[in-house]
């Protein structure tokens, strides 16, 4: 609903989603032990956009590894139910950081063992007091809303790195939303970065937020009472740049050195978004309307039971994966042979698309994406809503490695996709989307 003013409602709120206790943190499966301590407190944020006659939507950013996709469905029914929200118009997003807790269900096959029961039983304690926490949040943040003004522009940054592929393809674009109230008063800032947040490495066990921590920490204190929101774009296949710096000997020394790295990306982010305030913006005068669709991709051929008992015999990650698959088919369980694929779009007006990919997407499809839509109105966001593994590309996909397949183990899917996800995907986002976003044909 377009407003004459550019007035829109808007709420945010945020939550300390800390733990209090050890618990086994995500993301690295040479972790063997719970967490030992913390370096940077995480949140969960949420924003809230439009007014109840408007048809509000809420974004939650979460400072985990991945959010399954159970999770994000349960609290959008949790909201539904107490406002009226529908699905279409509620998004989980989350930062990726490989320094956060654990959640049931999610990458449930990282450290290739059995979690103890002791231990899962903390991982579940969790996951149920991050759905409290997600939906409070959600609430409080509605609550707090009142008449803003929303811009957008489009900056830079260039610490994001190909891991694949010396000079591989990357998005090193900075898409920046500014919230401020009536007054001009800048009240929050959401800023997106197609990196993963793997600047601290699997030696280091502490709770962290990493360089998107540091980011929003930074902005934070630059604004006084600004709420700062990051989510992750298409940066499956990219690393921050100093993970490939070399690093001096001993196990301190490297930590100090990874921990100061992190900071100095937060910092860079920080500056960027810093300069983009002071810039020319796009004013935003409509509130979003929501799309959410699923597709099913297709796993390629799926093992037979001989081909599963020799891949447990070599033990290892490997014979973990088949072990438990084994177990499955002797429970008489099926093997899953595709998985059901969430993809959502925010559109406001004609102004700004906002596409959010669920899971680890390589930047292939962000490129794609730019060039088949108006790239100067559109946003392109991964890391949304649920956490199934990796989505390749063809080209990644042809190529193999751990993204085009070999990491389909640590999240406990059976085989690497088939061919053709990639088209997939990209059909359900042109469903989503609509067509006053296409590039012009110039015929």
């Amino acid at each position: 609903m377009a407003n004459r003013d550019n007035l829109i409602e808007v709420g945010v709120a945020q939550i300390d989603i800390t733990p209090d206790y050890p618990i086994r943190l995500n993301g690295y499966g040479s972790r063997r032990t719970e967490s030992e301590g913390i370096i940077q407190r995480i949140y969960a944020k949420a924003l809230a956009i439009g007014s109840d006659d408007d048809g509000p939507v809420v974004m939650i950013t979460v400072e985990n590894c991945g959010l399954p996709d159970e999770l994000t469905e349960e609290v959008s029914e949790r909201v539904k139910n107490k406002t009226g929200i529908p699905r279409e118009n509620f998004v989980a997003c989350y930062t990726h950081t490989h320094s956060a807790p654990c959640l049931t269900n999610s990458a449930s096959f990282i450290f290739s063992a059995d979690i103890s029961p002791e231990e899962q039983e903390k991982i579940d304690r969790y996951t149920r007091h991050l759905t409290n926490w997600m939906e409070a949040i959600t609430l409080e943040a509605l609550t707090k809303r009142e008449p803003c003004r929303l811009a957008w522009n489009i900056g830079e940054l260039s610490f994001a790195k190909n891991r694949r592929t010396e000079g591989g393809p990357v998005d090193h674009s900075l898409p920046v939303m500014q919230i401020t109230d009536a007054e001009g008063t800048l009240r929050a800032v959401w800023v997106s970065y197609a990196c993963h947040c793997t600047t601290l490495a699997g030696a280091d066990n502490h709770i962290c937020g990493d360089w998107a921590g540091f980011a929003q920490e930074d902005i934070q204190k630059a604004h006084p009472n600004v709420t700062a929101l990051i989510t992750i774009g298409c940066g499956a296949d990219a690393n921050p740049e100093s993970r490939m710096r070399p690093m001096p000997e001993g196990k301190q020394e490297v930590f100090e050195t990874r921990l100061a790295y992190a900071k100095e990306h937060g910092k860079a982010l920080a500056e960027e978004v810093k300069h983009q305030l002071e810039r020319d913006t796009k004013s935003i005068s409509d509130v979003p309307k929501g799309v959410f669709e699923r597709v099913n991709l297709p796993f390629d051929k799926l093992p037979t039971r001989d081909e599963w008992e020799a891949r447990a015999a070599q033990g290892g990650a490997i014979g973990y994966h088949a072990k438990k698959h084994l177990e499955m088919l002797e429970n008489g369980q099926a093997i899953k042979t595709d998985i059901s694929y969430p993809i959502q779009a925010w559109t406001f007006g004609d102004a700004l698309a906002v596409v959010f990919l669920a899971s680890e997407v390589v930047v292939d499809f962000s490129l794609r994406l730019k060039k088949e839509f108006d790239n100067t109105r559109l946003w392109v966001g991964a890391y949304a809503n649920a956490f199934p593994g990796y989505i390749p590309s063809e080209r990644v996909l042809a190529e193999g490695g751990y993204e085009g397949g070999g990491a389909m183990i640590y999240f406990g899917q059976p085989t690497r996709f088939a061919p053709g996800v990639e088209q997939l995907v990209i059909d359900t986002v042109h469903q989503v989307l609509p067509a006053e976003f296409l590039v012009k044909s110039n015929n």
